[in-house]
């Protein structure tokens, strides 16, 4: 199923319908501030197990990121941070970055696996942001790729729909994405580790 979503507007009931395709164990795919994503109820395992199917990789082996509604969101899913950190994230975010974080047991143990590190995002599109504020979890996460030696990533919500129509529940067709992906920020330490240049840029919230 292809469902059109405005990202200025987006409209409650059609919201409603994503979150139950997702509360049923179901795999989206949709829009978010840089590429778009891969998605499912991080409570669910088929559905997480599913998703490691169509991308080809162990659980274990991988590394998705959890999309949350707000800051509070993130605090039920890491191990306390301190001041600084608290700083940045209020500044950054919603954006383009994902942070990596210590896991605190709350993280599904299909997914924090040997790392016990976990990777976050609030990203500054209000279709993502709306999708879990109803669903009341977060969103598993991985960015789709693309066949394309080009362009890494898709683009086009219509091209992504013919491609992955057979695999997945729905796609929400929220106006064409990005293909650069989020800024990777591991605060494990305590300090700013930059593990991949993406569209944020990290220097301008420091």
């Amino acid at each position: 199923m292809l469902i059109k979503i405005y990202p200025e507007n987006p409209n409650e009931k059609t919201i409603q319908q994503v979150a139950d395709v997702l509360k049923k164990g179901g795999i989206i795919i949709y829009p978010t501030d840089t590429v778009y994503g891969l998605g499912c109820d991080i409570t669910n395992q088929k559905a997480i197990e599913k998703i490691c199917q169509i991308r080809g990789i162990k659980p274990e082996k991988a590394n998705f990121s959890f999309i949350c509604s707000d800051l509070s969101h993130i605090a039920d899913f890491i191990k306390p941070i301190d001041t600084t950190v608290f700083r940045l994230l209020k500044k950054a975010l919603p954006g383009p970055f994902t942070f990596i974080f210590n896991a605190n047991n709350n993280v599904p143990k299909l997914l924090s696996s040997n790392k016990k590190t976990v990777g976050i995002r609030v990203p500054d599109n209000n279709i993502a942001r709306e999708i879990v504020r109803v669903l009341g979890n977060p969103i598993l996460s991985t960015s789709i790729k693309d066949d394309d030696e080009l362009i890494e990533y898709s683009t086009d919500p219509e091209l992504i729909y013919e491609k992955y129509q057979d695999l997945v529940d729905m796609v929400v067709d929220g106006g064409y994405g990005d293909n650069e992906a989020s800024t990777v920020v591991d605060c494990t330490s305590g300090d700013f580790e930059i593990i991949r240049e993406g569209k944020g840029i990290l220097e301008n919230y420091l």
